[in-house]
């Protein structure tokens, strides 16, 4: 007896210790030092996923069956219950003193097992430029919201380079196939080359560190990450370098594309080991490996899509018999060729854009390329695309998105084998409150009502709790009112309206008479009154006497105050064109006036943060360098993405510029307002009887993808103060 009470209490200290032990508490702590102390956190193993919030010997109690949804259930308990909204902007605050307990437990379950993050845009519109602080933020933010699938390629051209030179490339010569930081989404996508580099030896040694930091972080949660596997990528000169029958010879956008190995070719399994054996030496064996051939386009020519997907999920196999292919499903890919050569079980198909055009088979999507079928006995994910290029702008489609999530899930052809969510944005650290929405869905057996919903993220986001007594009820009134009016506009695009992402700001578009979109991909729609984001940004405005020293209060006011003028410059844009085409020369210098004044204005406001300057993205990527050249070419890797994009036939002809345009401080001032005042010069010409030679805008762009300038982080200004004064002066 005595025996089996000291192996009982053997047991139960080795489960305290376990569960102290857990991701969770360090995360804790880097919100708030010492906060771990404050709560109670369990880990139960248990077959179904769960969080399950109660009270222990006085301390707020989170209990789950593994780190993630633990910390899913302590990021509920601190929304609904505390009143503390961990954001992208804001993942260190201090917790109230007193933590509410909850007046009979909360259990919540979920059948999304895969929950998949990130797209491989991702990677270089927002991430190209993150160190190991930033990694561990997202890492935490990734866990907060349940994320158990990271999509994780850095480092992986290091795989790349070391295959390369085992086939008898140079050193060189593998340089000159893999791109700089800034573009390594579109080499590893087969739609580029070497642009943007070559790197140095450095950066490959410091990527190989950064992506075992990243991997050991992710798995210390227990996250399945997925890892770039080999479909048959190869340098464009492999056909006569190595001897190889080949396919998708050309051009992308003015780009010499990569080949495509045909799988029939006796050396694909050979190329294929050596690569796995290669990134496995490197990061281990993965679980989940992400291969999109002819994802962005490229020739068919030749090659049997069935076998090669066999060939494919083979050489997969070989690495781990137990791994899975995820494949993105975007327009028409993954043929059904494609998915017809690989067996159920064995693939994992994201629908990369749910909430815009689902292709899982709902018979009402508005896709030019529907599939009615979906994606056949295929496990897939329903997954949220949301943002474009990393634009900066308020976009989402939420009735959409919440009716197409419960549709999906309780189809009965389809929702057997819908496997859980992805959320795979082009580019972060905008739109939060999507992001909060698509992450709870899989949380809620009932469809939630949006009105409570958003007055519940309210709440939450500004530091209410569920009980708003203590809150200026007239600042919540002005917030509720503020995000209902949002909901019904902005964030209500409407389904067959296939915009992708933000309505874009005027502001950021090569000037014309007819200026509509900004990139040339948009497929901008109008699907809301620009007036009534304006009222609502003033409606927003109105909390700020009450809730200015809330974190998340002055981001979103600066982000909602932003957006307010920049629909106030799309109206004024209209005024200057009309006065322009009557040539009433008095009504188009106003309306040119009062433009310009709008950017300047939009500039300053933006100043007030790092989250939206120019300065914090080249900051970032200077401070990856070990010498000046390195610096340099860091900085001209950022100032290409986001403005001309490529050279000039790719970003021209090819209509790269401006895709990535991003409405910062910095940017407005100098890249900007200076198009705009050469444009409306022009036009005054134009008005006085002269005929005005044309603007060469890549000429101007280039010159400031080559300068150097630095931008400071933040003008130092209060951000609460400007966007007043802002508000006031403009959308009044």
């Amino acid at each position: 007896m005595k025996q089996l009470f000291v192996s009982i209490l053997l047991a139960c200290a080795s489960f305290i210790a376990s569960a102290q032990s857990t991701p969770v508490h360090a995360l804790l702590d880097r919100v708030d030092p010492g906060a771990s102390a404050r709560f109670h956190l369990e880990i139960r193993p248990d077959s179904i996923d769960f969080f399950e919030i109660s009270a222990v010997d006085g301390l707020p109690a989170i209990a789950a069956n593994n780190p993630v949804n633990l910390a899913v259930g302590l990021n509920w308990y601190l929304k609904h219950y505390a009143g503390v909204h961990l954001s992208w902007n804001n993942l260190s605050v201090p917790l109230p003193d007193v933590l509410p307990l909850p007046d009979v437990p909360e259990r919540r379950t979920t059948d999304a097992i895969h929950r998949y993050y990130l797209n491989y845009c991702t990677h270089s519109y927002s991430m190209p430029f993150w160190d190991r602080d930033r990694w561990q933020r997202e890492i935490d933010w990734m866990a907060l919201h349940g994320i158990n699938m990271p999509l994780a390629i850095t480092g992986v051209d290091v795989a790349w380079r070391n295959t390369l030179l085992r086939l008898g490339y140079s050193e060189a010569d593998a340089d000159a196939f893999i791109a700089g930081p800034a573009f390594q989404a579109w080499w590893l996508m087969n739609n580029l080359e070497g642009w943007g580099g070559p790197n140095s030896s450095q950066w490959y040694a410091d990527r190989v560190d950064l992506q075992r930091f990243i991997l050991d972080e992710m798995k210390s949660w227990g996250m399945s990450p997925v890892l770039p596997g080999y479909s048959g990528m190869l340098p464009h000169d492999a056909e006569t370098r190595l001897g190889l029958s080949v396919s998708g010879k050309g051009l992308w956008n003015g780009f010499t594309r990569p080949v495509f190995m045909l799988p029939d070719n006796s050396r694909f399994e050979e190329i294929a080991d050596i690569y796995y054996d290669e990134l496995t030496r490197l990061y281990g064996p993965a679980d989940y490996y992400s291969m999109d051939p002819f994802h962005e386009g490229g020739s068919l020519e030749g090659v049997d899509l069935k076998e090669a997907a066999a060939t494919i999920a083979r050489c997969m196999k070989c690495v781990n018999p137990d791994a899975v292919w995820v494949v993105q499903g975007w327009n028409e890919n993954p043929r059904q060729d494609l998915l017809d050569g690989v067996a159920p079980g064995n693939l994992l198909v994201l629908d990369l854009a749910s909430e815009i055009k689902p292709g899982w088979g709902d018979p009402q999507s508005p896709s030019k390329t529907p599939r009615p079928d979906g994606f056949g006995p295929h496990d897939w994910l329903f997954c949220m695309l949301l943002n474009f290029g990393g634009n900066v702008g308020l976009h989402g489609r939420m009735d959409y998105l919440i009716d197409e999530y419960y549709k999906a899930h309780s189809d009965p052809r389809f929702g057997p084998t819908l496997r859980g969510y992805g959320l795979t944005m082009e580019g972060i650290d905008n739109n939060p409150v999507m992001y909060e929405l698509m992450s709870e869905l899989i949380w809620r057996d009932e469809k939630p009502d949006k009105s409570d919903w958003l007055r519940s993220y309210s709440r939450a986001r500004y530091g209410a709790g569920n009980d708003p007594a203590g809150a200026d009820s007239a600042a919540f009134a002005a917030v509720d009112s503020a995000w209902a009016a949002l909901s019904r506009s902005i964030y209500n695009c409407p389904p067959g309206n296939m915009q992708q992402g933000t309505t874009e700001s005027v502001f950021c578009a090569r000037p014309s008479l007819s200026v509509w979109q900004v990139s040339s991909w948009s497929r901008m729609e109008p699907y809301y009154a620009p007036d009534s984001v304006i009222q609502a940004a003033l409606r927003f405005v109105d909390a700020a006497p009450a809730l200015a020293d809330n974190p998340n209060y002055r981001y979103d006011l600066v982000d909602i105050v932003r957006q307010g003028v920049a629909e106030r410059g799309r109206l004024v844009y209209h005024e200057m064109v009309d006065a322009f085409n009557r040539a009433d020369r008095p009504a188009f210098i106003d309306a040119a006036d009062r433009f310009l004044s709008l950017i300047l204005a939009q500039d300053r406001l933006l100043a007030t943060r790092p989250d939206f300057g120019v300065g914090n993205w080249i900051d970032s990527a200077r401070a990856l360098a070990h010498d000046p050249d390195e610096a340099d070419l860091m900085e001209r890797n950022a100032r290409l993405l986001i403005t001309t994009w490529g050279p000039r036939e790719a970003s021209e002809a090819g209509k790269l510029r401006d895709y990535a345009h991003r409405e910062w401080s910095g940017l407005l001032r100098d890249f900007y307002y200076p198009r705009w005042q050469a444009w409306i010069d022009a036009r005054l010409a134009e008005l006085d009887g002269a005929d005005p030679a044309p603007i060469d805008f890549y000429s101007m762009d280039e010159k400031w993808v080559s300068s150097r300038q630095h931008y400071p982080l933040s003008s130092g200004a209060d951000e609460v103060a400007v966007a007043l004064d802002v508000a006031n002066r403009f959308l009044r």
